[in-house]
């Protein structure tokens, strides 16, 4: 990865700068660290301050784990094999209002969603903070307040895909799953210890995960019912998510699955058949996309399983501190103003 990225900084190795705005939100730790609801921000972001007729932004990610290859428009005939379970979930929420695709080679695909949809105005790149071809306009670097990318090392020695110097590449850095009563002091030591990789002049910004209330798999509206439940989830790190629910419910048993999980029905059943009496299964949402296609009609409509919506909750004054800087960067981008 060192010998890679000298390839590309010292122009060896060729990257486009694309016509269309792109932003890329990634990480430099494998997995965990809040990618896909810090996509979900952006996407309501634009969607309540750029209104248009027609999608005008765009999401674009690998999809990890589908089993198709080359690059995909989302459909309703989609599923998380052909699609990928991040990428299906945005589709499932945002499908009406934004384009979703997937292809691995991103510059290919870029290429393709500006011929096929040319009132495109903004990508967002989700996962491709080491996709060194294409050169983003925006470059965001997440890192999880448990597992900082400065305290770390590359694999195997640990869960980092490259150096700490990585983050030298970040325009902002967004230290997610904070705890909300942060310390100013911890905030402060925290972001010294980013500048010594990324350089003093990166906005370091803080921010937390807020749940939401459950959300019924048959109706998929909110609801009150569940108080005990068994947690089903297949992240990379499942800790806060398992903290939060502890609180929140009388959790008990937490099944956990690998990051990505490919669920097959029998996993479902066993489940089903280790469920305590009363007792609802609550899953994420991205387990959501994979485990409701495995339910019969009439199971969906009559077992209690429900999922957990997340989304990012920044620590005080620090949502304003990002909205100032995509403002910022949105006036710079002149192919974004309207004729």
């Amino acid at each position: 990865m060192r010998l890679r990225n000298a390839f590309y900084d010292n122009g060896l190795f060729k990257k486009q700068r694309p016509a269309l705005q792109v932003i890329s939100v990634g990480n430099l730790t494998v997995g965990g660290t809040g990618k896909t609801p810090m996509v979900e921000y952006l996407i309501k972001r634009y969607l309540a301050n750029w209104p248009s007729d027609g999608p005008e932004t765009a999401t674009l990610s690998r999809g990890y784990g589908r089993t198709t290859k080359g690059f995909r428009l989302a459909t309703d005939a989609d599923t998380a094999a052909t699609l990928g379970d991040e990428p299906l979930q945005l589709y499932r929420k945002f499908g009406r209002s934004v384009i979703v695709c997937v292809g691995e080679r991103r510059a290919d695909a870029l290429y393709q969603m500006q011929q096929q949809f040319p009132q495109l105005r903004r990508v967002l790149l989700d996962d491709a903070y080491q996709h060194r071809a294409v050169d983003p306009h925006l470059n965001l670097l997440l890192s999880d307040y448990n597992r900082p990318f400065y305290a770390d090392y590359p694999f195997p020695a640990g869960r980092l895909r490259e150096g700490r110097s990585g983050a030298a590449r970040a325009d902002a850095v967004i230290v997610t799953k904070c705890p909300s009563a942060l310390s100013t002091d911890e905030q402060q030591e925290i972001r010294r210890s980013v500048h010594r990789y990324s350089g003093v002049g990166v906005p370091v910004l803080f921010a937390g995960l807020q749940y939401g209330q459950p959300v019924a798999y048959a109706t998929q509206q909110p609801t009150d019912t569940p108080r005990s439940v068994v947690l089903v989830s297949g992240l990379a790190n499942a800790d806060p998510l398992d903290a939060y629910v502890r609180q929140a419910f009388d959790l008990l048993t937490h099944h956990r699955f690998a990051d990505h999980y490919a669920y097959q029905r029998a996993d479902l059943d066993r489940l089903l058949a280790d469920r305590p009496p009363g007792a609802a299964l609550l899953t994420t949402e991205k387990d959501w996309v994979k485990l409701d296609a495995l339910l019969t009609t009439d199971e969906r409509a009559t077992l209690p399983v429900y999922y957990l919506p997340v989304s990012v909750q920044f620590l005080p004054g620090y949502e304003q501190a990002f909205s100032q800087l995509l403002d910022e960067f949105d006036k710079d981008q002149p192919f974004l103003k309207k004729s």
